[in-house]
């Protein structure tokens, strides 16, 4: 395991954000994110374009998801790569399994590989016969940190809810685990635990289900703040200030909402520097560096109104 410190066309389905011209003399890289719907990936994308114009020795090709749920974009994108023979595909995968068969492909293919943010499915892996690094966060103890806030503020016996991400991406399943692991060990009382996909609108939904079936309802964990929001905009439409909301991603929309106590915590994936620095570990390799192996470990930190 390893830590990184950090520094600071339209297809069907996808739009080509940035990068035009195959430069001869600049290798290419095309990098895959989730739905630009979410502050947390536009706030990549600013970091990746940053990023490329202070290196300056590659070109970037960026695609984005039209929402969460939208899969077959992500797909639809590397076959796109792979046609236009990129050097490198940097990708946050939006489903696990799914992504990893078009992957195998790229990488028959010669094309560099780095799978960021979040991790595809060891099994899926294992079973396509693809050996690939992760580099990312630990998402599972990113959650416990949020989880633990909530549990040390609510305390044993608190009613709590968790709001889920896609149930067929890794970082989801994994949140979903680290904040159970908060619940168990402050001895909360779990009533109920539903995906809304990542997007604002569908938690407002789901979490307003949830506060009519539950209305004794102390605290909710969202496993990301684009939900997060969601549920804030639901306590406020049912005029209820008793209820902790934790998130995670600190997206900037949310800092308000933490400075005036709608949300307690959050967790910073400093995901504006993700993608910028799984690019330097590609155009490492494709300069003649060695292979990644295991879990490039990336920081997370717990953000609070302190």
């Amino acid at each position: 395991m390893k830590l990184m410190k950090f520094a600071a066309i339209a297809v069907t389905g996808i739009a080509l954000l940035t990068g035009t011209a195959h430069a001869a003399d600049k290798p290419v890289v095309g990098l895959v994110m989730k739905s630009l719907a979410n502050e947390f990936f536009q706030n990549m994308l600013e970091g990746a374009k940053m990023h490329e114009k202070q290196r300056g020795d590659y070109e970037l090709r960026a695609v984005g998801m039209q929402n969460e749920t939208d899969f077959e974009s992500q797909i639809n994108a590397v076959e796109n790569f792979i046609t236009q023979g990129v050097d490198a595909i940097v990708i946050a995968p939006a489903d696990s399994r799914a992504m990893v068969r078009p992957l195998k492909k790229a990488m028959a293919a010669g094309i560099v590989v780095i799978n960021f943010d979040v991790s595809l499915d060891a099994e899926a892996k294992k079973q396509q016969g693809v050996e690939l690094a992760f580099v990312g966060p630990d998402n599972r103890g990113g959650a416990k940190l949020a989880g633990d806030a909530l549990g040390k503020k609510l305390g044993a016996g608190a009613k709590v809810v968790i709001i889920e991400g896609n149930p067929g991406a890794d970082n989801a399943n994994e949140r979903r685990l680290g904040f159970e692991a908060s619940v168990a060990e402050y001895k909360m009382n779990l009533l109920d635990s539903r995906t809304a996909h990542w997007e604002t609108e569908e938690a407002n939904a789901v979490f307003s289900t949830m506060l009519t079936a539950h209305p004794d309802l102390q605290g909710v964990m969202a496993a990301n703040d684009s939900m997060a929001i969601g549920v804030v905009k639901a306590l406020e439409s049912a005029g209820r200030k008793d209820i902790t909301v934790v998130g995670f991603d600190n997206i900037p929309a949310v800092g308000p909402m933490i400075s005036d106590g709608r949300m307690l915590a959050t967790v910073d994936q400093f995901g504006q520097q993700m993608a910028a620095n799984s690019i330097d570990l590609a155009l490492d390799i494709i300069a003649g560096g060695p292979k990644l192996t295991g879990w490039v470990k990336t920081p997370i930190e717990l953000v609070t109104k302190k």
